[in-house]
């Protein structure tokens, strides 16, 4: 298993500790102990996990789609893991006019030389572009006309007079497997374990379990409206004095729900968090 250092490192890290798969990250090393003795793991930049997940140095990995896009690397994409979304656009400074850069050469700065040069292309622009390692958003307006660069809120940008003139491409962090080791019955049967664990820490951060005591009469209109999996848990309370329910529930539906739940006759309702969700 590769994983990515800088940026997305801290969210991947969180969803192995998350899954079950304990992994030691608090000291600087480039083999970081793992919990699970199946595995072994390297922290490499995420500019070249796709390329070496291709080439079969490492089984598995975690990197951002636009890093497997500018590589252009043969890998299977197992999972969009969601983590970590930015967009890929091309910005300039707020004192240069957009129809302006088509009458002559610009100068693009950026880390994403393939990206870049197709975007270019197809928009028709002439153009030089300066391969950046990082803080593209500084070249402009002295080094450059034009930055294509990763953002997540866009307020780097901003604090560097610069704004969005177009927006390429979405990227967020994937779980990435060699096309080969796929053909190989346990290392497929590993990939599909972790996958599943991966899908039950991201369906749990989703959701909430909501229980609740509700009165007899109140029970069968109660749970029609309830919003659910698949069906609520009701079990009767001590000396038949009402019913326990219990519902796992979308986080975005709480703040609605909860009131609504109180006026229809619930009580002593209670919101816990989720660790797993395998569906």
């Amino acid at each position: 298993m590769v994983i990515p250092k800088g940026r997305i490192f801290s969210n991947v890290v969180k969803l192995l500790n998350d899954s079950g798969i304990s992994i030691d990250s608090e000291r600087r090393m480039y083999f970081p102990r793992i919990g699970d003795p199946e595995i072994e793991a390297k922290i490499l930049k995420p500019q070249n996990i796709a390329c070496l997940v291709e080439l079969g140095s490492h089984d598995i990995g975690f990197t951002g789609y636009d890093w497997i896009i500018e590589t252009n690397s043969q890998v299977a994409e197992i999972m969009d893991l969601k983590l970590d979304p930015v967009e890929i656009v091309a910005a300039v400074p707020f004192s240069l006019e957009e129809s302006g850069l088509r009458n002559r050469e610009i100068i693009v700065a950026s880390e994403y030389e393939n990206i870049s040069r197709r975007f270019l292309k197809k928009e028709n622009y002439n153009f030089m572009l300066i391969r950046t390692y990082g803080a593209s958003e500084a070249y402009p307006p002295e080094d450059a006309d034009m930055v294509i660069d990763n953002i997540s809120t866009g307020n780097t940008l901003k604090d560097h007079s610069l704004r969005v003139i177009a927006k390429i491409m979405n990227s967020s962090t994937r779980f990435i497997v060699n096309k080969k080791s796929l053909e190989d019955k346990w290392k497929r049967e590993k990939i599909e374990e972790l996958k599943m664990l991966f899908e039950g820490v991201i369906n749990a951060r989703e959701r909430v379990i909501l229980e609740m005591n509700v009165p007899p009469e109140k029970l069968e209109k109660l749970v029609f409206t309830l919003p659910c999996m698949r069906a609520p848990t009701v079990s009767t309370l001590y000396r038949d004095m009402g019913y326990a329910v219990k519902v796992a529930v979308k986080k975005g539906e709480i703040l609605k729900l909860i009131p609504k739940l109180k006026q229809m006759g619930a009580t002593d309702i209670l919101e816990c968090e989720l660790k797993k969700v395998i569906i």
